[in-house]
């Protein structure tokens, strides 16, 4: 479990929220889970524009803050290895009900989190399993990280969940969409392919990174369709989040995915980004 350093609610150092707040209420809210190394965040630029998209998807108001200045406060008491988690609600109501309407400011939220390195036996590849859970559709939602992720949750109760590093979601269609808690990638003569989030799903900053930094390396990027099959036939498959960069996958369910070195040759290039 993450040891937590510190928490603040509004600038504020403290861990209540208010009972009317509408992210306890109703999940209307968007959230980052950001890495921070060496006292930075990475790709912070990455992480507040997918906040921003999301803020204005869902009509939540311009903070009335600088939101960088408060990352930087609670910065200062980070090892060199954390996880700073930030929560933006809509806020609290004047009255009650759906309708977003008589709400003041929104409000922030910011945990830092201790984040031990990731065991060297990542680089031999995880194994993965098929959720039995489907997604939803819904476009207005998909892409953005909203507070809404019952989903992942009820996926990642499933038997068999915790006896693998993540387990795939499908959508209604059985294509790949993502796992719970990472976008998925294939790689197919020589081509990486992912699941285009614009009907479900969460288009994860890592996702972005690899996309911008395979256009840079000449790799062909594709966002397009994933079948489950094609993902069991893959020449090579691996997984994203900005928690664990780039890891490769041995395994999903009962088939095997060959190992061969873009996955590693791709986590090494962005371990090594000065961002």
């Amino acid at each position: 479990m993450n040891e937590a350093l510190g928490s603040w609610i509004d600038g504020v150092e403290g861990s209540s929220l208010p009972v009317d707040d509408r992210g306890l209420q109703y999940g209307d809210g968007l959230f980052e889970t950001m890495l921070v190394r060496g006292g930075r965040v990475r790709f912070l630029d990455d992480h507040l524009a997918r906040l921003d998209l999301g803020r204005g998807r869902l009509g939540i108001p311009l903070l009335p803050v600088d939101l960088r200045a408060e990352i930087g406060a609670a910065l200062a008491r980070a090892p060199q290895l954390a996880i700073l988690k930030l929560i933006v609600t809509r806020g609290s109501a004047a009255r009650r009900g759906y309708a977003p309407r008589g709400v003041v400011t929104p409000r922030r939220v910011l945990t830092l989190l201790a984040a031990p390195p990731l065991p060297p036996t990542w680089r031999s590849g995880v194994d993965l399993r098929v959720a039995s859970l489907r997604l939803s559709t819904q476009p207005l939602l998909a892409g953005i990280k909203h507070l809404n992720r019952l989903e992942n949750v009820l996926a990642a109760g499933e038997p068999g969940h915790d006896a693998v590093f993540d387990s795939v979601l499908l959508d209604t269609q059985a294509n790949v969409i993502a796992g719970t808690m990472t976008n998925v990638f294939i790689v197919k003569g020589g081509r990486v392919a992912t699941a285009r989030p614009d009907r479900c799903g969460v288009a994860g900053v890592m996702r972005g990174v690899v996309l911008r930094e395979c256009a840079k390396l000449g790799i062909p990027c594709d966002q397009c369709e994933v079948s489950l099959a094609q993902l069991h036939a893959a020449d090579e498959a691996f997984i994203t989040n900005a928690r664990i960069g780039v890891v490769p996958v041995r395994r999903v369910g009962e088939h095997s995915i060959p190992m061969n070195e873009l996955a590693l040759r791709l986590a090494d290039h962005i371990e090594a980004l000065d961002a």
